[in-house]
C-alpha cells in the first residue's frame, strides 16, 4: 500500500527527502513557507503547499490527520518544528519525525512528541527516503558506489527460518554479517539460528540489490 508523508520545510535535505519519497512511489505532501519555493518544486511531489510552520492554524489547514508520516525538515527553526510536532501529534499521525541540527534540540523535540529523530549530516535524503518507506530497514549506509550496509529487521517471510533455509547469498545476493536479538550485543551469525521478530540484522550487498529491499 503506497505510503502518505508530509516533508515540512523545503531546505537542502527536505528537498531531496521529498524529491526521493515521491521518485519511490510515496504519495508526497511538501510544504514550504516561502511560496517561490513550493511554486518550483510543485512538480516534484503530489502536492506542494505554502504555510507558515509556526503558525497552529495554518498546520492545522494542511490536513496532517490523513498521513502515515509527517517528518518535519526544519532543522534550525525550533518553534516551527515543535508546532509542527504538536499539531501532528495532537491529529493522532501514526508516526512523527523530525531533523534536528543539535543534541539540545533532539532532547526538545523528543520531549514535545517526536518518535524518531533524523540526523542527516553526511547523509542524503535518499538514505532516509529508503528507511522511511521500508516496513523493515532501521538503517542504512552507503560504502562505496557498489555495495551498501543494511541494518534490518527481517522480512515476515524470513522470520522462523535459518540462513541456510534462506540462502540470502545466492538468491538475492547479499551477505549476513552479524545479528543480534532484543537487548543483546551483536554477534556473528549462526547460520543455524530461526530468525526471530527480535532480531536485527546486519547485512553487506550490491547497490542493486538494496534497491529491492524497500
Amino acid at each position: 500500500m503506497k505510503k502518505s508523508i508530509a516533508v515540512l520545510g523545503l531546505g537542502k535535505y527536505g528537498k531531496s527527502l521529498a524529491e526521493n519519497l515521491y521518485r519511490m512511489g510515496a504519495d508526497v505532501l511538501a510544504v514550504d513557507n516561502d511560496e517561490e519555493i513550493v511554486k518550483d518544486f510543485a512538480d516534484r511531489c503530489t502536492a506542494a503547499v505554502c504555510a507558515d510552520l509556526s503558525s497552529e492554524d495554518e498546520v492545522n489547514a494542511l490536513g496532517l490527520k490523513s498521513l502515515d508520516i509527517v517528518v518535519t525538515a526544519m532543522g534550525r527553526n525550533l518553534a516551527a518544528s515543535i508546532m509542527s510536532i504538536a499539531v501532528a501529534k495532537e491529529l493522532g499521525v501514526p508516526l512523527v519525525i523530525a531533523k534536528s541540527s543539535s543534541e539540545r534540540m533532539s532532547s526538545i523535540l523528543l520531549k514535545v512528541g517526536a518518535d524518531r529523530i533524523l540526523n542527516p549530516e553526511g547523509a542524503g535524503g535518499k538514505r532516509s527516503a529508503r528507511i522511511l518507506l521500508s516496513s523493515s530497514l532501521v538503517d542504512f549506509f552507503e560504502v562505496d558506489e557498489n555495495m551498501d550496509l543494511v541494518e534490518m529487521m527481517p522480512k515476515k517471510e524470513w522470520i522462523g527460518k535459518t540462513l541456510i533455509d534462506l540462502n540470502l547469498r545466492k538468491k538475492q545476493n547479499m551477505n549476513v554479517v552479524a545479528i543480534k536479538d532484543a537487548g543483546g550485543h551483536w554477534d556473528f551469525a549462526d547460520p543455524k539460528k530461526p530468525l526471530t521478530e527480535e532480531s536485527t540484522m546486519l547485512i553487506a550487498l550490491f547497490r542493486n540489490a538494496a534497491e529491492h529491499l524497500i
